[in-house]
């Protein structure tokens, strides 16, 4: 299920299914007030959960707890609050400061598999865990999307294989809300995650054009996904068809279908 590469993340991660990848260079973390040490410092975080086109991608990365200065000053923030622009230039110098990176793309027929049966979290909780078994890290701290933080923090606990680490006291994870604005380690998971998940929708963008941002909430994005269902009678294979947006479109065009057979 994993493999480890050296250099660059770019060319090299999975696409399919669950497939998680370590990569020996990205990574972040947040600076801790004191004198630096020799810890290395992991961040978790997602892109594209919401989203009804295109996967879901996992990325934590990990640092040395003394590299916490630099990533602050290349201005390491939450990826919502940077331009593309910026994430690309920040994802590049993140690139050459980290330890560690591992990505797991979680690709759409996974992610409809687990909605039908109301459990996202636990997908993500299991990506996540994955991604942690191939981190080298002394500390990870995750970006909680359980309302209860324990309660997915212990679904991630659930998942892991290399829980020994734990046991022996050589790891300890930490989750809660926010950490991707309030944790450098997961605001750089959150620009990688980010980075790849744009190359994902793209390498869609490049077959298809007009599908918008990929969200649900984007006029451009439902205009496309109705145009396909109009005329194939099912959304594409890059689409969410467990989301309810797409299922209403669905459902309109059966209502559609039937009326016309009745007419005639």
């Amino acid at each position: 299920m994993a493999r480890r590469i050296k250099g660059s993340i770019v060319d090299n991660h999975f696409h399919l299914g669950l497939k998680v990848e370590p990569i020996s260079k990205l990574g972040a973390f947040q600076y801790q007030a004191g004198n630096p040490t020799n810890r290395i410092l992991g961040g978790i975080d997602e892109a594209g959960r919401g989203a009804v086109i295109g996967p879901m991608v996992v990325a934590g990365v990990s640092f040395r707890e003394k590299d916490m200065r630099e990533l602050e000053r290349i201005r390491v923030r939450d990826s919502k609050e940077l331009s593309r622009k910026e994430r690309a230039s920040i994802y590049g110098q993140v690139v050459g400061i980290a330890r560690s990176i591992c990505i797991c793309v979680v690709q759409t027929t996974e992610i409809d598999d687990h909605v039908s049966f109301n459990r996202l979290n636990h997908l993500e909780a299991s990506a996540m865990a994955q991604v942690i078994d191939n981190m080298k890290a002394d500390n990870i701290f995750v970006d909680c999307c359980d309302v209860n933080q324990e309660k997915f923090k212990a679904h991630i606990l659930s998942y892991l294989k290399r829980r020994l680490r734990i046991r022996r006291g050589k790891l300890d994870i930490f989750s809660f809300h926010h950490a991707d604005s309030l944790h450098l380690a997961v605001s750089a998971a959150s620009i990688v995650a980010k980075v790849i998940r744009e190359e994902e929708l793209g390498n869609i963008k490049r077959i298809h054009q007009g599908i918008g941002s990929g969200y649900p909430s984007d006029k451009k994005t439902v205009k496309f996904i109705k145009s396909w269902i109009d005329e194939v009678g099912a959304p594409p294979p890059f689409v969410r068809s467990s989301w309810l947006p797409v299922k209403r479109l669905l459902s309109e065009r059966q209502q559609r279908q039937l009326i016309l057979s009745q007419e005639y």
